[in-house]
């Protein structure tokens, strides 16, 4: 059975990325996308937009007319859009939503949770399988380290990213404040600037890179007195995460409606 999808943002480097992954996958139907109206790629092919022949399909400004046919719409704009578009879905018969948008506000995260009611959506930070498992080792790890051991979260993305820190490290940093009994609201240094005093216990900091075409890196560091535990990750082509958002794709057409992570996908 083909699986229907359209892909917000089809211009942008995921929507590419998706758009090129689905095309080599036997799987996958790719049923429309969208553009904003005032862009240069509004109402241009897909299959051009991504460097492949043409799928005769071209780019819409409104989200409900893109899924018309669809059963999955895969995200990664910004949350105004994606919260726009899940909007709008309400027409069509989409039955889930793969959201890798990043830098909701928590009124915006409240609003995804309320169309999660309706459709299965998978929200992540990071679609990659690596990260994903990075995460689960950096919980253990901190359930398992005590208070002595510092957490630091170090990020770097291209220079055109513009929220931090990204969406994978606050990922990183929920799963290393879940691991130790507190959300990470609770435990988050604000950025180091200044005079800022002695280094308080428990708490987990972040420090955020910016520039040329990182496609991104994390690490998280555990620091004691006398040795420090370091978890890296790098991703080496944006079509990682295409990959991960297809593989969700085919798990959420299957689910009930509800708010699911990458590590239910994953079955961690």
């Amino acid at each position: 059975m083909t699986l229907s999808i359209a892909i917000a943002g089809a211009a942008g480097r995921m929507g590419r990325a998706l758009i090129r992954a689905a095309s080599d996958d036997p799987r996958f139907e790719i049923c429309g996308g969208t553009e904003r109206r005032e862009g240069q790629f509004f109402g241009a092919d897909l299959g051009a937009l991504a460097g492949l022949a043409p799928l005769f399909m071209t780019t819409s400004d409104a989200a409900d007319h893109a899924a018309e046919r669809a059963d999955v719409w895969i995200d990664f704009t910004t949350p105004d859009a994606t919260l726009h578009a899940l909007d709008m879905l309400r027409g069509t018969s989409t039955r889930a939503a793969i959201v890798g948008t990043t830098g909701f506000t928590a009124e915006q995260e409240a609003q995804v949770a309320e169309h999660a009611k309706r459709i299965a959506i998978v929200r992540s930070g990071n679609f990659s399988l690596g990260v994903n498992l990075l995460a689960a080792l950096v919980e253990q790890a901190a359930s398992k380290l005590g208070a002595g051991w510092d957490i630091e979260i170090t990020e770097a993305h291209h220079r055109r990213k513009v929220d931090a820190p990204s969406g994978t490290a606050l990922l990183l940093g929920e799963a290393a404040a879940h691991g130790r009994g507190n959300r990470l609201n609770e435990l988050r240094l604000p950025p180091y600037d200044g005079v800022t005093g002695a280094r308080p216990e428990s708490k987990i900091g972040f420090s955020v890179i910016r520039g040329g075409g990182i496609v991104g890196e994390h690490d998280v560091r555990f620091a004691a007195e006398r040795e420090v535990l370091t978890f890296s990750h790098q991703a080496l082509d944006r079509a990682v995460f295409a990959d991960g958002a297809l593989a969700a794709a085919l798990w959420a057409a299957e689910q009930p409606a509800g708010l699911y992570s990458m590590r239910d996908v994953l079955g961690l």
